[in-house]
């Protein structure tokens, strides 16, 4: 193995453990060292990576939101219906709440808990624009196929995250009487209808 994907691999291992720490413990409580000390590697060789803390943190929401938009990409490049696409998105952000749930966490906890964090170097959208892109890609297809109407990106946004975002912090409080996936079907009838043309 070379030594460019050596290091690479390294990266995405310090990637996935932070991104652990940091769901389970906040930000502000997981230091450098206990990353470091998870992965059995030093300190400093850990800074030979990621710079700061800070620099770390907004790599994680960098790779989180490329990973949702290269699954939502998936769903963008085929000839489905705006019903059926906002279907398989909410499957995706579901699923991924159930299997990985620690890349929800992390959006929530750490990103929107944490805006100063994010401050310089993620300022708007810069850091989550792979999910943000793709997500601005189908309501303009939608809207263009005349199967959504037209409105302003935000609104639709808004409430399109509000309803899977909420339903992920119910999951997480274990307020919802049946697992995640038995509310696909509603939640992504109640989005179309409520953006329908």
């Amino acid at each position: 193995m070379k030594i460019a994907e050596k290091k690479a691999l390294k990266r995405e291992s310090i990637i996935q453990t932070a991104l652990q720490l940091f769901s389970k413990n906040g930000f502000h409580k997981t230091t450098i060292p206990d990353i470091a000390s998870k992965l059995q590697m030093s300190v400093g060789n850990l800074y030979n990576y990621f710079s700061s803390k800070d620099i770390l943190a907004q790599e994680i929401i960098k790779y989180t939101s490329e990973a949702l938009g290269e699954k939502i990409r998936e769903v963008n490049m085929t000839e489905a219906t705006a019903e059926e696409k906002i279907y398989q998105i909410v499957s995706i952000y579901f699923t991924m709440a159930e299997e990985k749930p620690e890349m929800i966490e992390y959006f929530l906890r750490v990103y929107l808990s944490n805006r100063e964090v994010f401050s310089d170097g993620c300022e708007g959208m810069v850091c989550v624009s792979g999910f943000i892109t793709e997500i601005m890609i189908f309501f303009d297809d939608s809207v263009s196929s005349g199967e959504l109407r037209n409105q302003d990106f935000f609104s639709a946004f808004g409430l399109f995250m509000g309803y899977l975002g909420g339903m992920v912090f119910l999951k997480g409080e274990n307020v919802l009487p049946k697992g995640i996936e038995h509310y696909i079907d509603d939640i992504s009838r109640n989005i179309y209808h409520a953006l329908k043309a």
